[in-house]
């Protein structure tokens, strides 16, 4: 395969996937690192189709406006990994060397630097730009994906070939520069490849991930929902059969909450949810856990409690709702919570457990409400 084959198959390649990107999510509003990412790849696959063209077309189009616009297509492509890494601040960095890069290349183009060099000074300056893709792949590298840490080893080898490429051919006689040009059109090809299957499935990666966190997180508090508090529960289940300091469960529910989604709606409603978390998790260690069990009803994990240290818990957080404004537009209300208060027992199923929760909350409820109250701690205390 020649070099012109070869930035043909680019240019086709990148015009396939423009084609593939516009239907892609057609139905739904594209995010800014995916409408960032096409926009890279209309820019690269018009500069290789003026790159092919070259000889056809006058050479500042071929020559100077298509490797501007392939610089630009490589800096949005690593923006659009950087902001898929949630680091937006990627346009205050890399559209200034996007400028510095275009304006050096120009005044290579005018002052008719010596083709090698100036094929060089492209290859560093494209190379650049994936690594810099590379250094936003490689973010958190512990907790990253095996692909995604697959992606930031390929594409960085093939970057240092790319940049490898442009210095031996341009500095090194003894090596053959049409080979060596071969090859970095080669390596851009391979880039190509890599990036576009990549960033596609670093996509569908990151939505099923999102997909699996809300089968376990409540989407209006940010707590588990009751699928993801059940699953944390279990070990400690299991733990309650070995000797130690005992874990406890609080069951929370907000009285007469129905009143205030009658009144303002279910938006105030979760407004209201998410200030009552907020200030039940300030009441609670790092290694405490709260979920939504559903509607105005929470569960609250204390690991290596005992029940009388879990009331102290339990009642320090009914004070602190009680003594909560919760502001909404139209009113500032308060609320009152009641909970009933257990700990795991040997014995325990999951079902036991939160029926004795629950009888304590009712209890709590038919007090008077506002109020802790605590199940027996075993069965001996109800013959």
């Amino acid at each position: 395969m020649d070099i012109k084959t070869l930035v043909l198959a680019l240019a086709l390649g990148n015009l396939s996937l423009c084609a593939a990107l516009f239907f892609f999510e057609y139905e739904r509003k594209k995010s800014f690192a995916m409408s960032t990412w096409a926009l890279a790849k209309q820019c690269q696959a018009i500069a290789w189709c003026l790159l092919y063209l070259r000889g056809v077309v006058p050479d500042f189009l071929s020559i100077l406006l298509g490797n501007s616009l392939l610089f630009a297509g490589m800096a949005l492509d690593a923006g659009a990994l950087w902001q898929a890494a949630g680091k937006s601040g990627w346009r205050r960095r890399l559209l200034p060397a996007l400028g510095v890069a275009l304006a050096l290349f120009a005044l290579c183009y005018l002052f008719e630097v010596a083709p090698l060099l100036r094929s060089a000074g492209g290859s560093l300056i494209v190379a650049g730009f994936f690594l810099s893709g590379v250094a936003a792949l490689s973010l958190q590298w512990r907790e990253a994906s095996m692909l995604r840490r697959f992606l930031a080893v390929a594409m960085g080898v093939l970057s240092l070939l790319i940049a490898a490429r442009g210095v031996l051919a341009a500095f090194v006689p003894e090596f053959d520069a049409e080979r060596m040009q071969l090859a970095g059109f080669g390596a851009l090809y391979l880039m190509m490849l890599t990036n576009a299957f990549g960033y596609l499935l670093l996509s569908r990666e990151k939505l099923g991930g999102e997909l699996a966190r809300l089968e376990v997180v409540d989407p209006a508090t940010g707590v588990p929902n009751r699928r993801g508090f059940y699953q944390a529960l279990a070990p400690w289940m299991a733990l309650a059969r070995r000797p130690g300091l005992p874990t406890a469960l609080v069951v929370l529910n907000l009285d007469d909450f129905k009143r205030v989604n009658d009144s303002y709606g279910h938006p105030v409603g979760d407004a209201v949810l998410k200030s009552v978390v907020d200030v039940c998790r300030q009441q609670l260690r790092d290694s405490d856990l709260m979920g939504r069990l559903g509607g105005a009803e929470f569960a609250i994990q204390l690991p290596r409690t005992s029940l009388a240290d879990a009331l102290m818990v339990a009642e320090r957080i009914r004070a602190a709702v009680a003594a909560l404004p919760v502001k909404t537009e139209k009113a500032v209300l308060s609320l009152t919570a009641s909970m009933g208060v257990t700990t795991i027992r040997a014995e325990d199923s999951t079902v036991a457990l939160f029926k004795r929760a629950d009888e304590a909350l009712q209890a709590a409820k038919e007090a008077g409400r506002n109020r802790v109250m605590a199940a027996p701690e075993s069965a001996a205390l109800d013959l």
